[in-house]
């Protein structure tokens, strides 16, 4: 150890537990992980060993005991309860960190000696019988949780009327991309762009929630503009085969490019970013598109009103005639591009950073470690139980 290593906390191993994650959590997981260990206290990452491929916990500093917990309900949830309690008989747990509602239920039925925590990153949209039992999970983990934490308002006050003991807003910062590698003209030319064609990006899970069908069906209408913007899509997801039929079938110039860890170099090369989805948190594609100067269009849905103000031009959800009219009127002035641009760097400089995320963490398992049972949880002037100073801006989740 350096001198400028901080001794190992000993109140503790903190644990952080995922279900399976090819975005925003597993990022949201790491960069916590990180920051904790960077802070001396010891981690224990446990989720699907395909996640860790993925983010690579142990390359934190945390250890990691594969827990499989899937993105949906299954018989094997069974299973991943007895493998957490596995892994916390061996673990001296200061506290067990949950992130989201499947990773909440896993830990909830597995009923740890250590406070738990956990922090609701999205809302549940499903209809049907995954709808019911998902609504039915969110009661059983409202109710276990000493504390929930809310990646947006909106996720605070569900918790809070499920029957959270203590329900908080939490600043869940959405980790910085590196510099750019390539040129924006370089970035452009990959994709056929035209000096004076328009690059109109997106980036999120091919995810029905995600709702790109809108984005598409408009794309389509701007085949006749002169130039005509190219439109393309990263990300990967169960939604691949139906966005591409309907991308054919419309005729739209969109291309759907896969996963891709070059969003620093698309920023770089886009005139312009869209959000279609029907909810989002508090996206993180919509921080890095504020961050990077890039103006954004974006569904005014859950948390993204409350991050973005007016560093974005908000549209209702599943509109096509919105994010056309949008679109076109951000393409037809390069003013107004300007200037949205400019609100929305001015935006993102008064987020939370990941330094203030892992801050607010530390202060709540030190305040676990005196309150284990949550005596002094008490309800915020908007009526949301736990400390007021909890924060009110916390950047999203995003890529779930």
């Amino acid at each position: 150890m350096t001198d400028a290593t901080p001794a190992p906390d000993p109140r503790g191993t903190v644990v952080l537990l995922l279900a399976s994650s090819t975005g925003g959590v597993g990022q949201h997981v790491r960069s916590v992980a990180r920051g904790l260990v960077e802070a001396g206290q010891p981690v224990l990452v446990c989720g699907p060993a395909a996640t860790d491929e993925q983010f690579a916990f142990a390359a934190t500093g945390a250890r990691f005991t594969p827990v499989e917990i899937s993105a949906n309900p299954t018989p094997a949830d069974a299973r991943a309860v007895t493998a957490l309690r596995r892994a916390l008989a061996g673990t001296d747990a200061r506290v067990v960190h949950a992130h989201g509602l499947r990773a909440g239920l896993v830990a909830a039925l597995a009923r740890p000696a250590a406070p738990l925590v956990v922090t609701w990153h999205n809302a549940v949209l499903a209809g049907g019988l995954r709808g019911r039992l998902s609504r039915l999970a969110e009661r059983v983990v409202a109710r276990s949780a000493r504390v929930a934490l809310g990646a947006s308002a909106d996720l605070v006050d569900r918790a809070a009327a499920l029957g959270a003991a203590d329900a908080r807003l939490a600043p869940v910062a959405a980790p910085a991309l590196p510099a750019p590698r390539r040129r924006r003209a370089a970035v452009r030319a990959e994709f056929g762009v035209a000096g004076d064609q328009p690059l109109v990006l997106s980036v999120g899970r091919l995810h029905p929630q995600k709702r790109y069908d809108v984005l598409v069906d408009a794309a389509a209408r701007w085949r006749t503009r002169r130039p005509p913007p190219v439109v393309v899509v990263a990300g990967s997801g169960p939604a691949y085969l139906s966005l591409a039929a309907r991308i054919s079938a419309a005729r739209a110039p969109v291309t759907l490019l896969g996963h891709r860890t070059d969003v620093a170099d698309l920023l770089a090369g886009a005139d312009l970013a869209v959000v279609t989805s029907d909810w989002e948190a508090r996206q993180l594609f919509a921080q890095e598109a504020l961050r990077a100067g890039v103006p954004l269009v974006a569904t005014a849905v859950g948390g993204l009103p409350e991050l973005v103000g007016d560093g974005a031009l908000l549209v209702p959800p599943g509109d096509v005639d919105a994010v056309d009219t949008a679109v076109r009127s951000l393409l037809d002035d390069p003013g107004l591009r300007a200037d949205l641009a400019r609100r929305g760097v001015t935006r993102a400089a008064g987020w939370p950073t990941e330094a203030d995320t892992v801050a607010t963490l530390r202060a709540l398992y030190t305040e676990l470690d005196t309150d284990p049972a949550g005596a002094t949880g008490h309800r915020d002037d908007a009526g949301r139980t736990g400390p007021a100073a909890s924060g009110t801006d916390g950047p999203s989740t995003g890529r779930a």
